[in-house]
């Protein structure tokens, strides 16, 4: 008994958890998941075709933004009328009336500012113009 007294095996018990398996398995899937992403189709959508309608497309009517900030319209690609910031208001009213889908396309000199151009285009979304788009030049 004397020698089982001296040997005190006390087992402690293990409190933390041992992680280097979750990160292996972790590791593993994340391979996985990468070398399959690539591989998966992205959702292909199989849109409905409509027989017999017609597409209207309303030629865009140029609006062009000189170094004087003078807007020039253009319609059909013949200058029609020169308007300052005041008379813009009116003419895009007069557009959304005739055809509110008709779209406008703005081509703005290089040398004028950000904001005459964004004025222009809040002038024809306050008016009723729905589509607005800017013209750019290719390199």
């Amino acid at each position: 008994m004397a020698g089982s007294s001296l040997r005190k095996n006390k087992r402690r018990a293990m409190s933390d958890i041992n992680v280097v398996p979750y990160i292996d398995v972790m590791l593993v899937l994340l391979v996985i998941f990468m070398v399959t992403a690539p591989m998966v189709n992205p959702g292909v959508v199989n849109l409905p075709t409509v027989g017999g309608a017609k597409v209207q497309s309303l030629p865009p009517v140029f609006l062009t933004i000189d170094a004087n900030e003078n807007v020039i319209v253009k319609k059909d690609g013949d200058p029609t009328q020169t308007l300052n910031k005041f008379e813009l208001g009116a003419f895009a009213r007069s557009q959304a009336e005739k055809s509110a889908d008709q779209p406008i396309v703005i081509a703005a000199d290089k040398s004028i500012k950000y904001e005459t151009v964004m004025e222009v285009m809040s002038k024809l979304k306050e008016n009723g113009v729905k589509r607005v788009g800017l013209a750019v030049k290719t390199q």
